[in-house]
Formats: structure tokens, sequence, C-alpha cells
């Protein structure tokens, strides 16, 4: 299988943040794009914007991931060569809440994805997977390789560790299966049109949204949650690249697929930290605005320091993060503004 030239790729989830943001680096390199999303957490008017960028309609399929036939009906409908999927519930601390809706929607969701796949007459078997590194749980070391041992600690990690093993499992099954897991560290920052961003529904619970909604007035202040971790200056340290790095990094992914079978993966980030404070103060460089915040307590399932290493994703994808603190929060705040003067 090639995928040189265009192909018809399916988004489950494709209307979210990074869904969208790879919709657009998809359909920029030729390939046509269709999505399908519940909107459970994603907002319609995505689907408008992202037409604007592109110049072009797009397809929406809306349903359940849980719904096989349906997703089984649009694979052979739309003649899919591949599936980029996407969807799920991702918020950390509102998994320990309800980790029931997280199993059913994440894991049951993905095996109703690789039924449906494995029923069309055409057999699409080509998949990339949006991981997290959430899965390496508590880093016994520093940067983190894909070798690490998996160790969630919270349920929203455990879904993505167990949907691994799955897709593990599979491509063991059927050497025709060709799998990709890209284990996402933080993504940040919107497109270079600022018409898509991250824009979650209800309270942010991503550092960046929150600080972004905090500096446009939206919000009365950011909570940090503790300032007596093992690091420079007590708060969290995480990798953060940015979006459009990341979906460059699927369509890399994609076109590496191409020659590769069997279950591969890899880390995208940047393979540096930085911590909350550090970025609440990019953030007020880039936006020119007061960024209040309090401290509050730890979080169920937060670690201290987490970065990639990135070393795997550079020599087999070809692929690198090629923009900077400065990119993230400068499109993040634009993009921010904008949202805010449509409100």
């Amino acid at each position: 299988m090639t995928f040189q030239g265009t192909k018809n790729i399916l988004l489950t989830g494709g209307a979210g943040y990074i869904g969208s943001h790879t919709a657009v680096a998809l359909s920029q390199t030729g390939h046509r794009i269709f999505i399908f999303d519940n909107f459970c957490n994603s907002d319609r008017g995505v689907i408008r914007r992202l037409e604007t960028i592109l110049g072009q309609p797009v397809v929406v399929i809306e349903g359940d991931l849980r719904d096989t036939q349906l997703l089984t009906q649009t694979l052979d409908t739309h003649q899919i060569h591949a599936v980029m999927h996407f969807a799920g519930l991702k918020a950390v601390g509102e998994s320990s809440q309800i980790p029931v809706e997280y199993y059913a929607n994440n894991v049951q969701g993905t095996i109703s994805l690789l039924q449906a796949m494995q029923r069309v007459s055409h057999q699409p078997r080509t998949l990339v997977f949006s991981s997290s590194a959430t899965v390496y749980g508590d880093p016994q070391y520093l940067p983190i390789d894909e070798t690490h041992p998996l160790s969630a600690t919270n349920p929203y990690g455990r879904t993505k560790v167990h949907i691994e093993e799955i897709l593990g499992d599979v491509a063991k099954s059927d050497p025709s299966w060709r799998i990709a897991c890209l284990r996402y560290f933080n993504p940040v920052g919107a497109h270079e049109s600022c018409l898509i961003g991250e824009n979650p529904n209800g309270l942010p619970n991503n550092l960046m949204p929150f600080v972004a909604q905090v500096a446009v007035g939206k919000l009365a202040q950011l909570n940090v949650y503790g300032d007596d971790y093992d690091t420079p200056d007590g708060t969290g340290v995480r990798d953060y690249i940015h979006v459009m790095d990341l979906a460059e990094g699927h369509v890399a992914a994609l076109a590496y697929l191409s020659a590769h079978q069997g279950l591969n993966i890899f880390n995208l980030g940047t393979g540096r930290g930085y911590s909350v404070l550090e970025m609440i103060r990019a953030f007020e460089a880039a936006s020119g605005k007061f960024v209040p915040y309090q401290i509050v307590p730890r979080r169920p399932g937060d670690v201290g320091t987490s970065f990639a290493s990135v070393a795997q994703a550079h020599a087999e994808l070809k692929w690198h993060a090629r923009r900077d603190l400065k990119d993230m929060c400068e499109s993040g705040w634009k993009f921010q503004q904008m949202t805010a003067a449509q409100r």
C-alpha cells in the first residue's frame, strides 16, 4: 500500500482540537478527509471554519463511535483507505470521577472501530491512533523514550494503555495491519488562520486554554495545581508541542505506514519541558496581559515532570517540531481573541 497521491482518510473525532488541525494538514498534502464525530466535546462550527480554511466542503458523518454498523457503512460508502482515530474522552481529573464512561467511550469505542474496519469488503488496515504520554505514568527516567515501562496513574491513561495492548494483539494476529500509536505530550496553540484552536466546552481541563481565558477576561484566575513538586519552581513540568507540529506528525506517520506493517509507536513532543509558571510568563509576554493565579492542591494522578525523547520520530518519521514556545503562545492568544470577539 502506498499513500502517495490522494487517499480517503476517516478522522474519528475530527471536529476536535487535534483532529481538526490534522484535517488541515492532511488536506494540504492532497488527501480527502471525512470526519466522524458525535460533537459531545467539540463545536459544530469547527466544520464551517475548516471549510473556510480549505476552500471546499467537508464531509461529516455524525454518530457515536460505538455504533459499529454506522462506522462500517461509513468506511464502505466512502471507500476509506486509512483511519486516524482521535475520538475519546480525555480529561485526567474527570476520568477519576466517571471511569466507566471513559472505558466505554475510549476502549469500547476503539473495539467498535476495529470491528468495522474488519467487516468492510475492501478491508482498510491502516490506523493512526491518538495515544498519550499519560501511558508512562510517573516517569522512571527522563527524557521518556518509547521503551519506558507503561504505568498510567489515572483511568484516562489506563484506557490508552488498554487500547495500545489491543492494537498490539490485532497487529500480531494479522500481518496486513499497519498501525501507528502516537504518544502525544501536551499540544497547545492554534492554526495560523486563528479560525480553529483549542476551545473546550465548559471549564478548560488543560493549562493553556485556561490561561488564555483568564488573559482575555472570561475567567477570573488560574488554578495552579501544586507548587511542591521536585522541579525548579515547584510547579509541574511538561513537554508542550504546537498543535500544527503535532498534526504534521500524523501526516508523517501515515506516510511511514505505507512501508511498515505491524504496530509502530512514536513519541510526539519537543524534547524539553516547561513549568506551569514558565508557561504563564510566556503567555503574558505574548499577550501583554497579566494572568492572575492561585496555588491549589495537586490533582489526583498528576506527575511532577514529563518530557519526551523524540529521537525515534526524528529518525524514522523524518519529522521534528518546528515551532517554538513563542509561536505556541502567540497563536493561542490570537485564537482566543478571535473567539472572544465572536461572542
